[in-house]
């Protein structure tokens, strides 16, 4: 098998590299200096590297992912995160490939505080969760054989995060605010990749398993929480740490003005996903915890 990777410098997509090595032969592309296009704003250009390639498989792990800034500039958002998917689709449809896509919580409206399952009503509250479901609906309307994953909240220990930025605010600072109305899974890269490969390999054996899943960590909690655990688990290693539990205050998302809205409910129900492929998502903590040993080096 081939498979061609777009988007290999990303969290997500430097796990995918290790993931995917042993299903078959890799071509792993980044956004730059590569001897094959993989320029998402040039979508065209990307048909001819598929072309060239001929992969079995497409796993698209590339997006644009500024999230406020895709408010100024919602056709370039619309480009990476919509064309540039649909011609991808088109391209693994005239071969006969596969092609796994990477989708978010933001096609929701975010309302309620239930889980959602795939075919729940969408209803994006921006201008980025917009092109993701147009980027969807394109993939669908092609009629190539595909798995679409949406995720939330996604992490690795490479690369910048949220825990990481709490980590360094607490050791900087007495007070710290943080939103405590927005409800989601912190998931990491490692787990969605491995999913991901797992996934991929089941459904090219059975097409039928082909469509779109929800693939994020067990369990829920909002970004005061997930801060907390953060920088209680730095504490208890003994790593400096100012602000004390007590002044971690939670806050509503309007303490916060910023040029798009987040969806306030970003529950994800896994239950097509692991029934589908014999899976068990494990609690969100679980994968954080791994994350803060790897960073929390002495």
């Amino acid at each position: 098998m081939k498979i061609l990777l777009f988007g290999k410098n990303g969290q997500l997509g430097w796990e995918l590299q290790r993931a995917l090595a042993p299903l078959g032969e890799l071509v792993a592309l980044g956004s730059r200096g590569e001897p094959l296009d993989s320029d998402f704003s040039q979508p065209e250009q990307l048909a001819a590297t598929v072309r060239a390639v001929r992969p079995d498989a497409i796993v698209n792990a590339a997006a644009y992912t500024a999230v406020d800034k895709a408010e100024s500039e919602p056709e370039l958002a619309h480009t990476i995160n919509a064309t540039a998917p649909g011609v991808l689709a088109r391209e693994a449809a005239a071969l006969g490939a596969w092609l796994l896509h990477y989708s978010t919580d933001y096609v929701f409206d975010g309302s309620g505080d239930s889980s959602r399952a795939e075919d729940a009503p969408t209803g994006p509250l921006n201008a980025y969760g917009r092109s993701k479901l147009a980027g969807e609906q394109a993939i669908r309307g092609s009629g190539c054989h595909h798995l679409i994953l949406r995720t939330s909240w996604v992490y690795a220990a490479r690369g910048g995060n949220f825990a990481k930025t709490m980590l360094r605010l607490a050791a900087e600072r007495d007070r710290l605010t943080v939103v405590a109305d927005q409800f989601g899974a912190p998931t990491g890269a490692e787990l969605l990749a491995d999913v991901s490969a797992h996934a991929l390999r089941a459904a090219m054996k059975q097409p039928a398993l082909g469509g779109t899943y929800h693939a994020v960590a067990a369990g829920e909690t909002h970004w005061h929480g997930y801060a907390r655990h953060v920088i209680e688990t730095a504490r208890a290693r003994g790593k400096p740490v100012r602000v004390e539990p007590d002044a971690i205050e939670a806050v509503p998302s309007s303490a916060f003005a910023t040029p798009a809205r987040r969806p306030l409910n970003s529950r994800l129900s896994c239950a097509k996903l692991e029934q589908a492929f014999g899976l068990t998502m494990p609690p969100w903590q679980r994968g954080v915890d791994r994350m803060l040993a790897e960073i929390l080096v002495d």
